[in-house]
């Protein structure tokens, strides 16, 4: 007998419907899985059997054959495991394959028949309720997180003899209810009023989250890099739901939502070490999972210890710095992910971190000195908008009891900012000025008379490359919205050379 379950299946953030085929025949004993299956598709045979006999039922002693269509599509991962079981046992006439065959069901089995949770189940969800399979069984871990898809029928189970009595209709289990927005709120640990000094900085953190622009921030240790790069997502605006649903989407795919569930509803804050590898940045590996900068979406990426990663992992960062979304490929897999994400990186001015102190002596030689700056490459400083320098806070300065201004009131000026953004860019499909493309630089970035003879007088001199000149453009605007002006002045142009000026200075550009 044939039974058919229908299934859920990835590539990237893109789902798509697997139909499990399962044939019992009379014959000689036999269990094949055809259908591309990758290692852990092969092995849910073992699996799927001990799950049968430990849950108490009788596994058929037939020839059974399970095909994944479509055949031409690699199947990978443990998420076919609960459809197989009941598969086969709807084959073998143990449940009814014709209401079986109605629900889509994931999941992964136990040896003992307890039901795991999976990866990737709300992006499954999501199309899978766009193509019309409304009623989903699949494992208690990931019920809060797809109960966020409205109009989804969960039915969440914890063990095979769960799904089992369900599909007989012996046993009752109501649908997981539907919730909104479940997320992981919380207050930010980091905020602006806690930082002491560095008006510099604090001013050039908020011209870079006003527009979206990347940021590098260059100083000795105990400056407060960390902690100004930290206090970032503060005063980046709320997430909207669109974006929610985006970020939960690709955490969702990367495992990180078992048994927590809900929209994600804080900005990502992603901390990579400087080891990290390139697939752990960019994505990858075998099933060519998100990386760090899709992690990031929406968010920040903070790269400390710039100089620290490795050259070849920096540079897979410059394609998605400009595109705004990564593909990663793989022989068994292909994937494209969003990475839409603000970079904030920080470093030392040299090996040692003292170059420029008025505290501690330098102990580098100029050769250590540029060997450890060349790390990073002209193209990667090229995507990075604004180049700030920060040194140590006087001790006058750190014991003043005088509060900061607070994140809550830089965010409201960041969210005017933003929101003049979008207004100008309704009919461009972008949403910051760090997004402009060179027409609509020309379009929206209209230089009064002294702010282009500053422009050209500074060009030459600084050497600029175009894609600077471009990103300089874009920061003008940034801080001229910031001033509320319809053109860019002198004055806007004289600040946004400022955040450059340390090509010159450490880098001899």
């Amino acid at each position: 007998m044939l039974a058919r379950i229908i299934s859920y299946a990835l590539s990237g953030l893109v789902g798509f419907p697997v139909t499990v085929e399962t044939d019992l025949t009379f014959g000689n004993e036999a269990y094949e899985t055809v259908g591309l299956p990758d290692n852990a598709v092969k092995e849910s045979k073992e699996r799927v059997h001990s799950a049968i006999i430990n849950s108490g039922f009788a596994f058929p002693q037939k020839r059974i054959v399970v095909n994944l269509a479509p055949a031409d599509i690699r199947k990978e991962g443990t998420v076919y495991d609960l459809p197989i079981a009941i598969g086969i046992l709807a084959a073998d006439g143990e449940l009814p394959k014709a209401y079986a065959e109605k629900w889509l069901i994931l999941g992964e089995l136990a040896l003992d028949g307890s039901v795991r949770g999976i990866s990737g189940v709300l992006p499954m969800v999501i199309d899978a309720c766009e193509r019309g399979y409304t009623h989903i069984i699949l494992p208690k871990a990931n019920a809060a997180e797809a109960a966020i898809i409205k109009g989804a029928s969960i039915i969440p189970v914890e063990n095979l003899t769960e799904a089992v009595l369900f599909l007989r209709g012996l046993k009752q289990i109501e649908p997981q209810p539907f919730t909104s927005s479940s997320g992981t709120r919380c207050e930010h640990e980091a905020d602006f009023s806690l930082i002491k000094g560095q008006q510099a900085a604090k001013r050039a953190a908020e011209v870079a989250v006003s527009g979206n622009h990347n940021i590098l921030m260059i100083g000795t240790p105990g400056s407060g890099k960390t902690m100004l790069a930290r206090s970032i997502p503060s005063i980046l605006p709320e997430l909207s739901s669109d974006e929610a649903l985006e970020i939960t989407k690709i955490h969702s795919v990367a495992g990180l939502l078992r048994n927590s569930g809900g929209l994600v509803s804080i900005r990502p804050f992603r901390a990579p070490h400087h080891n990290a590898s390139i697939p752990a940045l960019v994505g990858g590996g075998t099933k060519a999972l998100p990386g760090e900068i899709s992690l990031a979406h929406y968010g920040v990426l903070f790269l400390d210890e710039l100089p620290e990663f490795s050259k070849s992992a920096l540079e897979a960062l410059r394609q998605p710095l400009e595109d705004g979304f990564v593909t990663v490929t793989r022989a068994a897999a292909k994937a494209q992910y969003p990475a839409d994400f603000m970079l904030v990186a920080a470093m030392n001015p040299c090996p040692c971190g003292n170059f420029g102190s008025k505290q501690t002596r330098c102990r580098c030689t100029q050769f250590q000195i540029e060997r450890y700056r060349n790390r990073i490459s002209g193209p990667l400083l090229d995507r990075i908008d604004l180049h700030i320098e920060m040194t140590e806070v006087p001790y006058s300065e750190l014991a003043s009891k005088e509060a900061g201004e607070p994140s809550s009131v830089i965010r409201e000026r960041v969210e005017r900012v933003r929101l003049t953004q979008r207004e100008r860019f309704r009919e461009d499909g972008i949403l910051y000025n760090s997004q402009m493309s060179s027409k609509q630089i020309k379009k929206y970035c209209r230089l009064d008379a002294d702010a282009e003879r500053l422009m050209e007088l500074s060009f030459s001199r600084l050497n600029l490359s175009a894609r600077a000149y471009t990103r300089l453009i874009k920061v003008a605007r940034t801080i001229a919205d910031m001033a509320g002006r319809a053109d860019i002045g002198a004055e806007c142009i004289a600040e946004a050379l400022q955040y450059r000026s340390l090509d010159a200075k450490y880098w001899g550009n």
